[in-house]
């Protein structure tokens, strides 16, 4: 068998896969507003702007997603993300000019929420003398900021956030919007910062009610999650700019790992970042060269996001402008 026929035969085994996830998931719930929510974003984004073009649109991942136990879940598999990547770029995208769709993990890292503290409700308010509550003095610049910037990207139809906690709602979620962006083309861009599951438990597979403790060993077999980003680039959105993530302990490993990624799945760009430097310094991993992106400390902004969004951007700009010739 010769490597086309290798490739093809793993194509369809890939789309089986998939379609087997689907097919087996429990249902999106509110998956119609989704989809009215989405085509209207996507509509009022597609219109020229005053320059002639149309908006770009981005849709950023963020946070991780959890597999559940069982299906009245108490207990799930979870990673660490934090969300603080997804968070961070899509306020540089919105600043950059993107529309931004806002995947993102419930109760993870939010956009323009990052100078609040952990816990803003109890902590940036006060009481008064008549028994009212105020913003304390401390925080009233940075909330006032943080409501006003959310409020003129939501209120501008800018920045539409979509809440996932589950492998399942994520991947559904995903497909949705990949689908939906089609019509975008070439200016629609996939920031997958989320930290998926590699392993889950199927559906079918999964007891209803609680797992009852009294056992030394619980036995749970997990299964290995598709890899959907080739379905992506292949089926749901193939005119659209790709950028995936690749985090590693091991810095040994972390670049063979994204050029591993980058020829598997077929991305535009892959970032690869260490875990202990992931917020200093990261490497875009293209097929023609490797650019390291450090955090600048003299800049006000002081994220490695923001020169990370400027490259991208610039990158994306190019692919725009070679797919119209």
């Amino acid at each position: 068998m010769d490597a086309s026929n290798k490739h093809e035969d793993a194509g369809k085994t890939l789309e089986a896969q998939a379609k087997a996830f689907f097919d087996s998931a429990p249902p999106l719930h509110n998956s119609h507003k989704i989809s009215q929510d989405l085509n209207h974003f996507i509509q009022h984004n597609s219109s020229s702007l005053e320059n002639g073009e149309a908006r770009r649109i981005v849709c950023v991942t963020s946070g991780g997603t959890t597999a559940p136990l069982e299906q009245r879940c108490v207990r799930y598999v979870d990673n660490f993300s934090s969300g603080h990547r997804g968070a961070t770029s899509t306020e540089y995208f919105l600043k950059a000019g993107y529309a931004v769709i806002f995947l993102h993990r419930r109760g993870s890292f939010q956009p323009f929420c990052r100078s609040l503290p952990d816990d803003p409700l109890l902590e940036c308010f006060e009481p008064t003398n008549d028994l009212n509550i105020q913003v304390r003095e401390a925080y009233s610049e940075a909330v006032k900021r943080a409501y006003m910037n959310h409020h003129t990207a939501v209120e501008g139809c800018l920045l539409l956030k979509l809440p996932f906690s589950t492998i399942f709602e994520y991947l559904q979620m995903l497909q949705m919007i990949a689908i939906s962006m089609r019509c975008v083309g070439p200016r629609a861009m996939f920031y997958l910062a989320a930290a998926v599951s590699d392993y889950y438990v199927p559906w079918k597979d999964m007891v209803e009610h609680k797992i009852q403790s009294g056992s030394h060993l619980l036995d749970v077999k997990l299964v290995q999650v598709p890899k959907m980003l080739s379905v992506l680039r292949k089926d749901w959105a193939p005119q659209a700019f790709c950028i995936s993530f690749k985090l590693e302990t091991d810095s040994s490993i972390l670049l063979n790992k994204a050029n591993a990624a980058l020829d598997k799945y077929n991305m535009h760009a892959v970032v690869a970042n260490e875990l202990l430097t992931r917020k200093e310094r990261v490497v875009v991993v293209t097929s023609a060269e490797k650019i390291t992106v450090l955090r600048d400390n003299s800049e006000s902004a002081n994220d490695v996001e923001d020169p990370l969004i400027k490259l991208l951007s610039e990158r994306h700009t190019a692919y725009i402008e070679d797919s119209s010739r």
